[in-house]
C-alpha cells in the first residue's frame, strides 16, 4: 500500500511539474520572489525608466517581465501629454507595427500543421497575382518605368517568414527600388491604406519587382503583408476574422485589434518624436495616414506586417502562449512541434555566405523572429533560443525558453534616439534572476 501511495505520488508530482505554466488575464497579483527575482534588483528598472523619462529621452510607457508563467513586474510610467495630466495605465493600447508579424507568422504555422499550406510551396500556388513578379533589371531614371528579369527561383511561403523573397520596404531603400515603388504608390503601405483593400494592396504590391533573387539574401520587407493575404485565401476569412477567431478568442487576447472599437479610442496612446531638445508630441511620423490609423474606419485593410494595436498584457498572453509550447490556460493554438520549428535557426547557408540577418555570429532569424543562437552566447544576457522583436513605434519583446522568462515593452517614440535603452532594461532585468 505504501508502495502505491510512493507510485502515486510521483506520479502526481510528474504531472504538476509538466503543466505549462499560465498567465491569468485578471491577475493584480505581482510577485517578484515567486518568479525568482531579487525584488530589490528587479526595482532598479524603476530608476532606469524614470531617468530616461525626467531626461525627457522617453514619455513613459509600459512594462511587463513575467517568469515561469508569474507576473514579476507590470508597471505604467509618465503621462499622455506633457502637461502631466492623464497619466499612462497599465490597460493602455499601443501601436505595435511589426510585431503584428509574430501573429502572423503563428497563422500560417497553425495552417501549416493542418495540412493546408507547405513551407516551400510557391506563392503563385496561392496568389497568381505572383507568377509574373520579377527581378529589377533597369530603371529608366524619366519616368520610373522599369524592366525585369525572371526570377532563379519560386517565392516560396518559407521565403516570405524569411524575409528572404526579394519584396522590401520602399519607404527604407534608396535607388532604382525605391523608385519603382514610389511608382506603384507602395509607399507608406506597412500599417493601413485609405482605400485599397487587403487583395488590392497585395495585387499591387505583385507588380513591384524584386530587388533580389528569392533565397538570395535577408532583407526586411513586406514579407508578411503577402502572407497575410495567404491566410486569407487559404482559410476563406479576413486577416481580421482568422486573427479573432484562432489566435485572440483562444487567448483572451480582448483589446488587440487592425481598427480600435469606437469605445477603445481614448485608450490609444500618442506618438511622441524625439527632438535635440527632448521628447515632444508629434501628430505625424512620416506615412500618409499619421498617427491615428487604429481610429480609421475598417475599409478591409488588414496588414499583416504591421497593422494590430495591442496592450502590454495581451501580448503576454501571446508570448506565453508560444513560451508554453503554444498552449495557454487549455487553449492550444500550435502544437510544441510546431513552434520548435518555427523558433528554429533558417538562415544557416546565409549566414555562412554573409547574406544573412546579421554580421553578428548567432544573430540570426526564424520562421517570423529574431533569433539569438549558442554562436551569440555573451552577446548580451538573453540565452540562446531567445526569440524577439520589435515594432516601428519603439515596442519590443523577447522569449527566453531557457529561463522560461518573457518581456514586452510598450512604448511610442519615432524617432528614438536612444536605442540603448531597452539593452539597458534587458540587463537590470536578468541581473535581478536570482535563483
Amino acid at each position: 500500500m505504501l508502495k502505491l501511495i510512493t507510485f502515486l505520488f510521483s506520479i502526481l508530482v510528474l504531472f504538476s511539474c509538466t503543466q505549462p505554466a499560465q498567465i491569468d488575464l485578471d491577475t493584480k497579483v505581482i510577485n517578484p520572489k515567486e518568479a525568482g527575482f531579487s525584488e530589490e534588483r528587479l526595482a532598479l528598472a524603476d530608476s532606469l525608466i524614470e531617468r530616461y523619462k525626467s531626461n525627457q529621452w522617453l514619455p513613459g510607457g509600459v512594462f511587463l517581465v513575467a517568469r515561469r508563467g508569474t507576473i514579476a513586474y507590470y508597471k505604467s510610467f509618465g503621462y499622455h501629454s506633457l502637461n502631466f495630466w492623464t497619466p499612462y495605465q497599465n490597460d493602455d493600447i499601443f501601436r505595435i507595427a511589426s510585431m503584428t508579424k509574430a501573429v502572423t507568422s503563428v497563422a500560417v504555422m497553425q495552417l501549416y500543421e493542418q495540412g493546408k499550406l507547405g513551407l516551400d510551396d510557391p506563392l503563385k500556388n496561392y496568389l497568381p497575382a505572383f507568377a509574373e513578379t520579377g527581378v529589377l533589371q533597369q530603371l529608366n531614371p524619366a519616368d520610373s518605368s522599369f524592366t525585369t528579369t525572371p526570377p532563379q527561383r519560386p517565392i516560396t511561403i518559407r521565403h516570405l517568414l524569411t524575409h528572404t523573397s526579394g519584396l522590401v520596404y520602399g519607404d527604407f531603400e534608396q535607388g532604382d527600388i525605391r523608385a519603382a515603388y514610389q511608382k506603384l504608390g507602395l509607399q507608406n503601405v506597412g500599417l493601413s491604406h485609405q482605400s485599397w483593400t487587403t487583395k488590392q494592396f497585395i495585387d499591387q504590391l505583385a507588380r513591384a519587382p524584386l530587388a533580389f533573387h528569392p533565397g538570395e539574401r535577408y532583407c526586411y520587407g513586406l514579407n508578411m503583408d503577402v502572407l497575410g493575404r495567404v491566410i486569407e485565401v487559404v482559410s476563406g476569412l479576413s486577416l481580421r476574422d482568422y486573427f479573432q477567431q484562432h489566435i485572440f478568442e483562444p487567448l483572451e487576447m480582448v483589446d488587440t485589434h487592425f481598427y480600435l472599437p469606437q469605445e477603445k479610442h481614448e485608450r490609444l496612446v500618442p506618438v511622441y518624436a524625439q527632438t535635440d531638445q527632448g521628447t515632444i508630441m508629434k501628430q505625424e511620423v512620416g506615412h500618409s495616414l499619421g498617427i491615428n490609423y487604429p481610429k480609421n474606419k475598417d475599409r478591409g485593410h488588414y496588414a499583416g506586417g504591421g497593422g494590430l494595436s495591442s496592450t502590454a498584457l495581451d501580448y503576454a498572453r501571446f508570448m506565453q502562449a508560444l513560451l508554453n509550447g503554444g498552449e495557454l490556460n487549455g487553449q492550444r493554438i500550435l502544437g510544441p512541434k510546431t513552434v520548435e520549428v518555427m523558433t528554429s535557426d533558417q538562415l544557416l547557408d546565409l549566414n555562412k555566405k554573409g547574406a544573412g540577418r546579421s554580421s553578428i555570429p548567432g544573430k540570426t532569424f526564424s520562421l517570423g523572429f529574431g533569433l539569438l543562437t549558442e554562436e551569440a552566447e555573451g552577446l548580451n544576457s538573453k540565452s540562446p533560443g531567445t526569440y524577439e522583436w520589435g515594432g516601428y513605434f519603439n515596442t519590443q519583446f523577447f522569449i527566453d525558453p531557457k529561463e522560461e522568462l518573457i518581456f514586452v515593452g510598450m512604448t511610442q517614440v519615432h524617432p528614438f534616439n536612444h536605442s540603448e535603452f531597452y539593452d539597458r532594461l534587458t540587463a537590470v532585468i536578468y541581473g535581478a534572476i536570482d535563483d
